[in-house]
């Protein structure tokens, strides 16, 4: 442990002299510990979450804390962990006891007992995140750090304080965590905690998949998310609780012939899109985009490999993944499946020769998602071919204005058919049936194919002239 290192600026709000005075009233030792000291010492910008330590209980001084804050604050406790939380302004500050922690077998709940502040710290997930700094009269400002924390920032390292194979299968989340502050930080984890993690990825099963996919979610969020996606892959772990992106990982030759690998294409696709948008879903898009390749692929004697019908089967897949990683099931997962299911649409559209009505399916079918799905296909070019990968790129700037052009002038995007289920079976006398259905689709078909213009007196004489013949064909 350093003895002569001082901190005091860290600690200059208001907010820790409040939280000193409390602790003083109860004569308790208290530090600020983890994610704030980690990030004031890289200096970053401070994190608002802020967790204390008091040898003694947490709960009880959140309590004092509470009492001395200006206004009135609600404490939020949480008993079956002796922590205790409290908001304010802009910052969350949370408290515990200090304690030492032991592990069953089949669970990452620990067993708690009071401890010293060496306890607490043996406790922790990684070296960087055992730094404390103290907020006690003798020694204000002090950083304490028994596993040289400080050295791995320097170095910059994920290592766990004590035996990381004790330390990941104790509590399995920590593996996942290693991978997020690696991606997060740009740190290099340290060969022996990479190795454990390696060994012990089977205990990730003891995880509640909500766990699991909060941290992935957080990887996913990052500004590279390649590094903890490849990180998860070469550690094992992607293996156990996502298989299906791990199974696209690899390269088959026949006669000659190879494909891409579909994983690290996937990851440069993802990366992509991530110097673009923040949008989680369209990162998860992007994911899931070639989901389905390897159920559809097949090698053809003249033209080699092929993923037909990937996007279909890819979109099909979405609800599972999703269902099984306890994902959103609403909205989100319904606009992941939409554009897996359209990722390949406006490519294909200038290969085919850009007609008016596939621009208008295409449109009708992204509906307010359109700028979503085109910058979808742009981020999955991800050709080392300049020249391939201009053409590629200039093919879809043909599409974006097809689309401008027609989306102008015939509204197709979102649209709903001119002419009402109501409005049929008023002019048919029908009653509700499966005629009035097939009538309506007669009319949506006759817009996008450009038959008729997206305007209610076109759509009612051309309702007026097929609706008998449907209505004939049904009644044979």
């Amino acid at each position: 442990m350093k003895e002569n290192l001082f901190y005091p600026e860290a600690i200059n709000q208001p907010v820790f002299k409040l939280i000193h005075q409390a602790a003083m009233q109860l004569n308790k030792p208290v530090y600020v510990i983890g994610g704030y000291v980690r990030d004031f010492l890289l200096q970053q910008k401070k994190a608002k979450d802020l967790d204390f330590v008091v040898i003694g209980s947490g709960i009880e001084l959140a309590k004092k804390v509470a009492e001395l804050l200006p206004e009135k604050h609600q404490v939020n406790i949480y008993k079956n962990y002796g922590t205790a939380m409290i908001k304010t302004g802009d910052m969350i500050l949370e408290f515990v006891g200090a304690r030492k922690e032991s592990y069953q077998q089949d669970s990452r709940n620990p067993v708690v007992e009071n401890g010293s502040m060496q306890d607490d710290q043996n406790r922790r997930d990684f070296t960087i995140n055992a730094l404390a700094i103290s907020l006690n009269e003798t020694d204000w400002g002090k950083l304490i750090d028994p596993f040289n924390g400080l050295e791995d920032l320097k170095m910059k390292l994920i290592r766990t304080p004590l035996d990381p194979d004790i330390t990941f299968s104790d509590d399995p989340l920590r593996m996942i965590r290693a991978i997020r502050f690696a991606s997060q930080l740009q740190f290099k984890i340290h060969p022996d905690t990479f190795e454990a993690i390696k060994r012990n990825k089977n205990r990730l099963r003891i995880l509640s998949k909500e766990r699991i996919i909060d941290e992935f979610n957080k990887i996913m969020s990052h500004n590279k998310p390649s590094i903890g996606l490849r990180l998860l892959f070469e550690a094992g772990l992607l293996s156990e609780f996502f298989p299906e992106l791990a199974n696209l990982q690899g390269v088959e030759e026949n006669e000659g012939k190879l494909h891409k690998d579909n994983f690290y294409h996937t990851l440069e696709v993802v990366d992509n899109i991530a110097a673009e948008s923040d949008n989680l879903w369209l990162r998860w898009a992007a994911l899931l985009h070639d989901i389905g390749k390897p159920a559809t692929k097949r090698y053809h004697d003249k033209n080699g490999w092929s993923f037909h019908g990937h996007e279909f089967v890819g979109s099909k897949m979405v609800s599972k993944i999703f269902k099984r990683l306890k994902l959103p099931l609403g909205q989100p997962m319904q606009y992941v499946q939409k554009l897996v299911l359209l990722s390949s649409r406006p490519l294909a559209l200038i290969e085919d020769h850009v007609t008016d009505s596939a621009i208008r399916r295409l449109l009708f079918e992204a509906g307010d998602d359109i700028e979503d799905l085109m910058q979808l296909c742009e981020a999955d070019i991800t050709t080392k071919n300049k020249r391939k990968y201009e053409k590629y790129r200039q093919n879809l700037k043909q599409v974006r204005q097809k689309l401008i052009e027609i989306e102008e002038r015939d509204k197709i995007r979102n649209f709903q058919p001119p002419v009402s289920g109501e409005e049929i079976m008023a002019t048919f006398n029908l009653k509700p049936s499966k005629e009035v259905g097939l009538i309506k689709e007669a009319i949506k078909e006759a817009i996008l194919e450009g038959k008729i213009a997206n305007d209610y007196n076109e759509a009612i004489a051309y309702m007026k002239k097929i609706g008998p013949e449907i209505i004939s064909q049904k009644n044979k």
